[in-house]
């Protein structure tokens, strides 16, 4: 006769390395909802849905909400009113405050911050030491990395990149498999988009449009109503205005 399985505790789960010591959130209605670690932290004021988990030293604080299948893992905190939806993962040392959300199949993690009434959605990245906030959108495919801001009501969508030192701000748009990146500054309605590149130091603003394969780097200046498209470049001390 072979002895039977030992089974792990009523109070362990499994996150994905094997069942830790847990327990299910009750939520502040008095409903039980997801999967919390006993090394994390969920406030009796935030809701943790049924499929959501919240593990290793995670915090889920205040009125936040973690819900979906979405996972909160390291020690990241979700704070304030902030929701964490769908099947997103916020991870590291990643913040997400304030009125933001991160939905759909978005990525959070690092030392990174999301907040006012920012939004990461789709199969968005945010990571590094970079930080979404106010009314700034980042989604689709695109990626927020390195030490780079996005902030005001900027987009950054599609495939798009924005990355070391870079800022994104006012009404601009990145979008497309444009990239932004080093020191270089798009605000104001500037679009960048196609296969477009922005760096070095260079500053597209006003309602200026860099796109298709164009560069501007160095520390060029694109602003007014200008276009810079195709195959052009404009670097060094270049100012292209209308």
């Amino acid at each position: 006769m072979t002895d039977a399985p030992v089974m792990p505790p009523v109070s362990a789960f499994d996150f994905g390395d094997g069942p830790v010591p847990a327990h299910r959130h009750i939520n502040r209605d008095g409903s039980p909802g997801g999967w919390v670690a006993d090394t994390a932290h969920v406030a009796s004021t935030a809701w943790v849905t049924d499929d959501a988990c919240v593990f290793g030293t995670a915090r889920v604080a205040d009125y936040a909400c973690v819900s979906g299948t979405a996972r909160v893992s390291g020690d990241a905190w979700v704070a304030d009113t902030a929701q964490v939806t769908d099947t997103a993962r916020v991870s590291g040392d990643a913040w997400v405050s304030d009125d933001a959300r991160v939905f759909g199949n978005a990525r959070v993690f690092g030392d990174t911050q999301v907040s006012g009434n920012a939004r990461v959605f789709g199969d968005a990245w945010v990571t590094g030491d970079a930080r979404v906030f106010d009314n700034a959108r980042v989604s689709g495919d695109a990626g927020v990395f390195d030490t780079a801001r996005v902030f005001d009501n900027a987009r950054v969508a599609d495939n798009a990149c924005v990355s070391g030192d870079a800022r994104v701000f006012g009404d601009a748009c990145v979008s497309d498999d444009a990239c932004v990146f080093d020191t270089a500054r798009v605000s104001g309605d500037a679009w960048v988009a196609g296969n477009a590149r922005v760096s070095g130091d260079a500053r597209v603003s006003d309602t200026a449009r860099v796109s298709g394969t164009a560069r501007v780097f160095g520390d060029a200046r694109v602003f007014g109503t200008a276009w810079v498209t195709d195959n052009a470049w404009v670097s060094g001390d270049a100012r292209v205005s209308q």
